[in-house]
């Protein structure tokens, strides 16, 4: 049986709003920020003060959506842990910064190692690295952010419905339903083939001084059963799919969207933000900002 997200039903101005508005606004948001090449400054943007912007309207949408620390903590343990381990890569480094501005000037503030043997990595920190990991950690928590609300606010039975109007093929549309409740039913899965291992004596961290080797290892009694069951429920579900006719012709869906002004707002919001942001690439705008206290 397929899982869902932790879906909370509540009537609030986000639950409101057609999942396609919301869907369009999220893939505005994220081009908008993410993939708009410029001149010499980067794809996206990377100007902290812009970024600040479209952080502001992600967290809005948390906040308007009620939803609290406790139901996504999870969640944001797991996107921070990321982006500040991928960030002080760049930071020590310097590597995936090329492109957001000009390495050979920049404004060391410290150098306790100029290079590492044969690897040739410089660990210093500069001004414009300190900016960059800024940008960066904003910039996935926006994307975070921006995410995070579509699983908690969109009722799963909606899935199906919001991609197939939003001019996929039925076969498409329901493709990304069920890969919306893979990662669920996987969780799922992962809990009970654990649980059933270890009524039979199993014990991932077993004995003391286990080193990272051997405890990679003992996943093996885990991700073997995982991995066939995964399998075999896709085959179930595709033969249920055939067996009910899927594909032969258009697909009726039982549950029916209407755009209201709320959701033309939305959609408009995103399509002006993209336009925005597209005007400041064009002029120049939206590379890596240092803030003047750096290079003073």
């Amino acid at each position: 049986m397929l899982v869902n997200w932790a879906y909370i039903k509540r009537d609030t101005l986000i639950h409101r709003l057609d999942p396609r508005s919301r869907i369009i606004f999220m893939l505005c948001a994220l081009l908008a920020v993410g993939f708009i090449p410029g001149r010499g400054t980067g794809i996206g943007i990377w100007d902290a003060r812009i970024i600040l912007v479209f952080l502001a309207l992600s967290f809005l949408q948390i906040f308007l959506a009620r939803l609290t620390w406790r139901q996504t903590r999870r969640f944001w343990i797991v996107i921070t842990v990321v982006a500040v381990v991928l960030s002080l890569v760049t930071l020590f480094t310097g590597r995936g910064a090329a492109g957001t501005y000009d390495v050979t000037a920049e404004h060391i503030l410290w150098s306790p190692v100029t290079g590492i043997g044969w690897l040739d990595v410089a660990l210093r920190i500069s001004a414009e690295r300190l900016s960059y990991l800024i940008a960066q950690i904003m910039r996935v928590m926006t994307f975070a952010a921006l995410s995070v609300t579509i699983p908690y606010t969109i009722d799963p039975a909606l899935y199906g419905i919001s991609f197939r109007r939003l001019g996929l093929g039925d076969k498409l549309a329901y493709a990304m339903d069920l890969a919306f409740r893979f990662i669920p039913s996987l969780g799922r899965d992962f809990q009970t083939t654990m649980d059933a291992q270890r009524a039979r004596g199993f014990e991932l961290d077993a004995g003391e001084g286990t080193n990272i080797i051997q405890r990679v290892r003992n996943f093996a009694p885990l991700l073997i059963p995982l991995t066939v069951g995964a399998l075999m429920g896709a085959e179930e579900i595709t033969d249920a799919m055939d067996l009910r006719a899927f594909g032969v012709g258009p697909r009726t869906w039982l549950p029916q969207l209407k755009y209201h002004a709320g959701d033309w707002a939305v959609i408009g919001l995103g399509v002006l933000l993209v336009a925005a942001t597209i005007v400041l690439k064009r002029a120049g705008y939206g590379g890596l900002w240092v803030p003047a206290f750096l290079l003073n």
